[in-house]
């Protein structure tokens, strides 16, 4: 692992800089969007699929001193993002919303005084339906959060009690429906696949959720990671060709309901379509600061991540001490198109050749055999699009390639980036 200097600012713009992006010196001409994730770790009981950095609140939570080691890690973190513009923030974890509304606008007041500040950021965050309230959501929302993203999981008690969720159905349907009048954007995280589930039970889960109408749904299969409950017993689950079929089903309702299915796991009324998890898709900067929370940087010469110190304990230390920062390295050039896929790859509509020179500053030519590969193996597309002209006189067609998973590279999306491993 190589070490980093830490660059010294040497154009630093001010906090009411235009909102552009940023032209660096050389390698990466165009420094990428930056979003801002705050990581909050505690949760009332770890869920036994949940690989997560969370812990169990089992004493009291010290909140104003996390609050604190928060705001002491961003002020570490400001010299490697210098007058760059922060277009988004999410508040993850865990489970954020255990954090009081006057923390949570604390946190932001500090943000907006340390780091310039997008006028129209997108900011998130994550609440679980056992924990929340009308007072708690006013609040959020009046410290600036602008996005609630909703951890249902399932609208069936029986299949949240199987999940070790905190909520039953009833408090789902309650924080769904206080969610939606309190904020102009939600998100419901729905989960399929489930411990003894049938096809008719998650089809009803989707269901539910389209006529509650939110702005954005997330519907992940349940898998069984490794060091969790779940992964040491596990339990009965759909077999492959019942959770397919599920899928399927789901991602046909969801259309039929005016919904796009823009990335994986994703789907979005139109317009509507999360801004902080596109950029990661896209392969923008993040910096990430909390217990265990990953940054990924770049700078004209390199690009980097970094991981802050995991156990909230440690990192409190830590980051009072000033270095929140565990480990930083640098992405190694040949490791730099597996990163990438990692992530655009995950998005529908694909990416364009132009957008993988930007944010990796190869050119599309040194993966060539392997973009030949997928797309004989039918896991890729790729479609040349014609552009209207400029008004520039003597100015000629311009063209861009569009590279894109097919359905088939949906489907077999593990297949297709492993063919990016070198």
């Amino acid at each position: 692992m190589s070490q980093i200097i830490p660059i010294t600012p040497t154009d630093a713009t001010s906090s009411q800089a235009p909102e552009q992006e940023e032209v660096v010196s050389s390698g990466l001409t165009v420094s990428p969007p930056l979003s801002l994730y705050i990581h909050i770790p505690w949760c009332v009981r770890k869920c036994p699929y949940c690989d997560f950095n969370s812990h169990e609140s089992r004493s009291e939570i010290p909140e104003a001193a996390y609050v604190d080691a928060l705001v002491a890690d961003l002020e570490q973190s400001v010299p490697r993002i210098w007058g760059r513009r922060v277009q988004s923030i999410f508040f993850g974890g865990g489970t954020p919303s255990l954090f009081s509304a006057e923390s949570i606008d604390r946190i932001l007041s500090q943000v907006r005084a340390l780091v310039p500040l997008s006028s129209h950021a997108e900011v998130t965050l994550e609440a679980n339906p056992g924990t929340v309230d009308a007072q708690h959501f006013r609040g959020y929302r009046d410290a600036g959060v602008n996005r609630l993203s909703l951890g249902i999981q399932s609208f069936d008690s029986h299949y949240l009690e199987k999940l070790g969720r905190i909520h039953d159905e009833h408090q789902a349907m309650a924080a769904a429906e206080l969610a939606l009048s309190t904020f102009d954007s939600v998100n419901f995280d729905v989960m399929y696949a489930l411990p003894g589930q049938t096809l008719a039970h998650a089809l009803a889960d989707a269901e539910r959720a389209c006529q509650l109408g939110p702005a954005h749904l997330s519907f992940y299969h349940l898998t069984l990671e490794p060091n969790t409950p779940f992964h040491r017993t596990p339990p009965a689950l759909p077999d492959d060709d019942t959770s397919a079929s599920m899928q399927e089903a789901i991602e046909d309702i969801l259309i039929g309901h005016s919904y796009q299915h823009y990335e994986t796991s994703a789907f979005a009324r139109p317009g509507k379509q999360c801004r902080h998890n596109q950029n990661y898709w896209l392969f923008g900067d993040y910096l990430g600061i909390g217990a265990g929370a990953h940054s990924k940087l770049s700078f004209h010469d390199r690009i980097t991540r970094e991981s802050r110190h995991k156990h909230p304990r440690q990192y409190l230390q830590h980051a009072a001490q000033g270095n929140a920062m565990d480990q930083q390295w640098s992405i190694p050039r040949d490791e730099l198109p597996f990163e990438f896929m990692m992530n655009a790859l995950r998005l529908t509509s694909g990416f364009s050749a132009e957008l993988f020179e930007q944010r990796t500053g190869l050119a599309l030519s040194e993966i060539e055999d392997t973009l030949q590969l997928a797309i004989s193996k039918g896991l890729l597309s790729r479609t040349q699009i014609s552009q209207a002209p400029n008004h520039v006189a003597g100015a000629e067609n311009l063209s861009s390639t569009t590279i894109a998973p097919t359905a088939l590279g949906q489907r077999f999306l593990n297949e297709l980036l492993q063919l990016f491993l070198i």
